[in-house]
């Protein structure tokens, strides 16, 4: 023994497959047993209610009985039928067979598991989980929230993250991950590309466009919305992000595949020092940082942008206007390190005290020099560094 489940027997499996060949048979038919019995057998589409009919036994087949499934099978994200598949059809059936099929817990109202669009979720989490980024917790929630809210978009939804490292874009793009698909920055609808380790050889860039644009092509194919995360772009070979500008562009469709569902993220840390100056500036005014708006901060990201060294810099996306929203990533100050701290140790279900938070806070290194306002590692290494603090 080895402590792995041993697989049902053979003559089991032959059970089960036998089995459900028969019920397979019976419920391809059932459906025209229940439409000669209706006087509205003219209104039933047969196909749709056959292919339903194998979907449901489908997700049987493969995990209750565990058979063996045919590829794409055993996916229970596939899009789940819905009425508008079963014109004429009795309601009392469709409300019994829906009731059933959510109590398998494969049930979701947007006919897709994979995709949940939590919205209030990803507002929540910006507001709790977020510190010291009021600009970015705004601009965020206002353009995915419209971007979903409105499916005739006329392109991509395409935002530039902006900032210190530390200052949390990865954080945040992992955020809307989490709260528009089930599973993630896992999912099958997301993909993360990592410029430094995706795309590390510059004589290799035409290979890399054409791998890119596959990519992107077939999980948009796959997936009815999707999320493409860029980090570390400013790394991007020049030429690269030109390949899939046609993707971000307002095009009803390219090469017969419509993009305009799905959703761009660019991480970078070019436009880092004009924020910090800006939040500087206000800080020797007087003023509140929260005072700062994007009327300070959006034209000098973009003319930062756009005169900077390598591939991002260069492309068409910048160039051709293509970048909805340049999304400025403050830099943080003591009290946010400490409220990062708080929620690293809650996250290991330790309830810390104030002083303790000083402590983690007071290790951490700020600048400029003379002010030391600003953590020069924003909250990157906090939950490594608390456990210097643990008991």
């Amino acid at each position: 023994m080895n402590g792995h489940e041993r697989s049902p027997p053979r003559c089991v499996r032959l059970i089960n497959k036998r089995v459900f060949a028969v019920l397979m048979f019976l419920f391809r038919f059932l459906p025209v047993f229940w439409a000669v019995s209706s006087t509205k057998a003219d209104f039933f589409h047969f196909d749709s209610i056959s292919n339903v009919s194998t979907y449901y036994f489908n997700y049987l087949y493969c995990n209750i009985w565990e058979g063996d499934c045919q590829p794409n099978q055993e996916d229970a994200t596939q899009q789940v039928p819905t009425r508008e598949l079963w014109p004429g059809f009795p309601q009392d059936y469709i409300r019994m067979l829906s009731e059933w099929y959510c109590s398998l817990g494969q049930c979701c109202e947007s006919g897709d598991c994979r995709i949940t669009n939590n919205i209030t979720g990803l507002a929540r989490d910006l507001q709790q989980r977020l510190h010291g980024q009021h600009l970015a917790q705004v601009v965020i929630l206002k353009a995915v929230q419209g971007f979903i809210e409105s499916p005739d978009s006329n392109k991509p939804l395409t935002l530039s993250f902006h900032g210190w490292s530390g200052t949390g874009k990865n954080f945040v793009a992992r955020l809307v991950a989490d709260n528009l698909y089930r599973d993630g920055v896992k999912s099958e609808c997301v993909r993360l590309f990592i410029a430094p380790f995706h795309f590390p050889h510059a004589k290799l860039v035409d290979a890399y466009k054409v791998q890119l644009r596959e990519a992107i092509r077939d999980m948009v194919l796959r997936c009815p919305q999707t999320l493409f995360i860029f980090d570390e772009a400013e790394k991007l070979h020049p030429g690269l992000i030109d390949a899939i500008k046609p993707y971000m562009d307002h095009y009803d469709n390219v090469d017969g595949v419509n993009y305009r569902r799905a959703i761009f993220l660019f991480l970078s840390n070019i436009g880092g020092a004009a924020i910090n100056e800006v939040a500087l500036d206000f800080w020797h005014s007087g003023q509140n940082r929260e005072d700062i708006g994007m009327e300070d901060l959006e034209h000098r990201l973009r003319a930062d942008a756009m005169g900077a060294q390598g591939g991002f810099a260069q492309s068409e996306l910048l160039s051709g206007h293509l970048v909805d929203f340049f999304v400025p990533f403050l830099p943080l100050e003591y009290r946010h390190v400490k409220l990062c701290a708080r929620d690293a140790y809650l996250a290991r279900g330790v309830q810390p005290t104030d002083a303790t938070l000083d402590d983690v806070a007071k290790a951490m290194l700020y600048v400029p020099k003379e002010e030391k306002l600003f953590s020069a590692q924003g909250c990157k290494s906090i939950p490594q560094r608390i456990n210097f603090f643990l008991p």
